[in-house]
C-alpha cells in the first residue's frame, strides 16, 4: 500500500507540475499577448491620434486659408465696390456741376436777352409817350383852332 500510496502520489505530483507548468506557460503567453495586443493598440491608437490630429491641423489649415482668400476677396470687392461708387459720385457731381453751370449760363443769358429788351421797350416807350404829348399837345392845339372854326361858323351860318 505504501508502495501505491507513493506512487499514486507521485504520480499526483507529477501531474501538478505539467498543471502548473501548463498553467504558468498559459499564462504567460496570455500576459505576453495581453502585452503584444495593449502594445498594439497603444501604438495604433498612438497613430490614430497622430493622424487625427495632422488631419486636423490640415483641415484647419485649409479652413484657415479659405477664411483669409474669403476675407481677402470680400475685402478686395469692398475696395472696388467703393472705387466705383466714387468714381461714380464724382462723375454725377461734375455732370451736375457741368448742367448747374449751363442752366446758370442760360438763364443768365435769358435774363439779359428779357433785360435788354425791356431795356429797348421802355426806352421805346419813354420816347413814344414824349413825342405822344408834342402829338397830342398839337392835336389838342388843332382840335381847338378847329372846334373855334366850327362854333363861329355855326353862329355865322358859314357852314362848310
Amino acid at each position: 500500500m505504501n508502495r501505491a500510496w507513493n506512487n499514486t502520489r507521485q504520480a499526483t505530483d507529477t501531474a501538478w507540475d505539467k498543471t502548473k507548468n501548463g498553467s504558468e506557460k498559459a499564462w504567460n503567453k496570455t500576459k505576453e499577448g495581453t502585452n503584444n495586443a495593449w502594445d498594439k493598440t497603444k501604438n495604433g491608437t498612438e497613430k490614430t491620434w497622430d493622424k487625427t490630429k495632422e488631419g486636423t491641423n490640415n483641415a484647419w489649415d485649409k479652413t484657415k486659408n479659405g477664411s483669409e482668400k474669403a476675407w481677402d476677396k470680400t475685402k478686395e470687392g469692398t475696395n472696388n465696390a467703393w472705387d466705383k461708387t466714387k468714381n461714380g459720385s464724382e462723375k454725377a457731381w461734375d455732370k451736375t456741376k457741368e448742367g448747374t453751370n449751363n442752366a446758370w449760363d442760360k438763364t443768365k443769358n435769358g435774363t439779359e436777352k428779357v433785360w435788354d429788351k425791356t431795356k429797348e421797350g421802355t426806352s421805346d416807350a419813354a420816347k413814344s409817350t414824349k413825342n405822344w404829348g408834342k402829338r397830342t399837345g398839337k392835336a389838342i392845339g388843332n382840335w381847338g383852332d378847329k372846334a373855334g372854326k366850327d362854333i363861329s361858323n355855326t353862329f355865322s351860318g358859314d357852314s362848310k
